[in-house]
């Protein structure tokens, strides 16, 4: 499964006021078969027909412990790389 790693995240920013808005967050490369929600609808996560994590997507603020949950099956290397790039306007406080 690690050769279909494909880490990297694209940043949607709202142009008037600079506030980032969405972010998504590639783990792997593959076709979504399922999305599963979190913290009523603001965090997404799509998984193929395996279970594999796809990616997570962020609609709006939320605690960094929502990607922990999301990621818990996953390596250090994912889990490192989602806690590192969430932007400061994505994440809440405990």
């Amino acid at each position: 499964m690690k050769k279909n790693l494909d880490l990297r995240a694209d940043i949607e920013v709202d142009n008037k006021t600079g506030k980032v808005v969405a972010v998504y967050f590639y783990v792997r490369r593959g076709k979504v078969a399922e999305t599963k929600e979190y913290v009523e609808g603001k965090a997404l996560a799509d998984y193929d027909r395996k279970g594999n994590l796809l990616g997570i997507e962020l609609l709006g603020p939320c605690k960094v412990q929502v990607l922990d949950k999301i990621s818990r099956r996953e390596p250090a290397s994912i889990k490192n790389f989602l806690r590192g790039s969430i932007p400061r306007d994505m994440a809440l406080a405990k």
